[in-house]
């Protein structure tokens, strides 16, 4: 004989159903135990990571009626297509879906060194290959006036150079100021090494660490910090921890796009 057994809640002790809503990329909630609110930056099995505006994450347990959207209880579930393709670029430009690598143009980006070139390949490199800007790295600045003469910039071959410790008084700012040509723009940061560049936040670090002057900066880092004194794996480690625009410093993120929109010019 089946077993029956009636559900004998009072009607008004019962929970309203609430939609279910897939956990896409972007999708902005509020965590209703703490009141987080944040983007959808992924969503894995059983659980959401949400971003918040200062780009702190959290991660949540994908429970019912766990979130609120637009001020109402719903249930986030994991997209049943998978990840949600991006709808922006690391560099926070709109992604193009499918588009293809332009033509390399004339024009060129000089940067210092590798970690420089692989730090803006991280953020930029989207935006790069739609323009088709090439990003070459000079292993340092001493004959930047010498490679500009010989890369012959003209306007439809602009150069853009960028460059690391560009203050007032460093020895930096005295070889740029040799370059003349209009054709070619020379910006630079603050940092004395494009690591300064990587917010402290995104590693987990409080702030970077004062290295006395005379000791190579980057060993001196590691040292501070309690890592290996290998700064190729360091850098890796640094490099890992960018995944966009937000883990960058501003004083980095507005010389390069002056770059990006000074080669591509029309």
């Amino acid at each position: 004989m089946r077993s029956y057994n009636p559900d004998l809640t009072p009607p008004w002790k019962k929970s309203a159903p609430v939609p279910e809503v897939p956990a896409d990329r972007d999708l902005v909630v509020e965590e209703v135990g703490t009141g987080f609110c944040g983007a959808v930056i992924r969503c894995e099995a059983g659980t959401v990571t949400l971003e918040d505006r200062f780009g702190k994450h959290r991660v949540f347990p994908l429970e019912p009626r766990g979130f609120l959207l637009e001020g109402k209880v719903v249930t986030l579930v994991r997209p049943a297509s998978g990840p949600a393709r991006p709808t922006r670029t690391a560099s926070g430009s709109v992604a193009v879906p499918g588009a293809r690598a332009r033509v390399a143009r004339a024009g060129r980006i000089y940067v210092e060194g590798r970690h420089d070139a692989e730090l803006v390949e991280r953020v930029w490199g989207d935006d790069l290959r739609i323009e088709g800007v090439v990003v070459e790295y000079l292993e340092g600045v001493d004959d930047l006036p010498a490679i500009v003469a010989e890369f012959g910039p003209a306007p439809d071959a602009r150069l853009g150079v960028l460059v690391d410790h560009l203050v007032p008084g460093s020895k930096e700012s005295r070889i740029a100021a040799q370059v003349t040509s209009p054709d070619v723009l020379v910006v630079g940061h603050p940092y004395i090494d494009v690591w300064e560049a990587v917010k402290p936040s995104s590693l987990g670090i409080p702030a970077w660490p004062t290295v006395p002057r005379g000791q190579d900066w980057k060993t001196g880092v590691c040292r501070a910090l309690g890592w290996p004194d290998h700064t190729g794996a360091a850098w890796q480690h640094i490099l890992s921890r960018v995944t966009s625009y937000k883990d960058l410093e501003p004083a980095l993120l507005g010389r390069v796009e002056e770059l990006i929109d000074f080669v591509t010019a029309p």
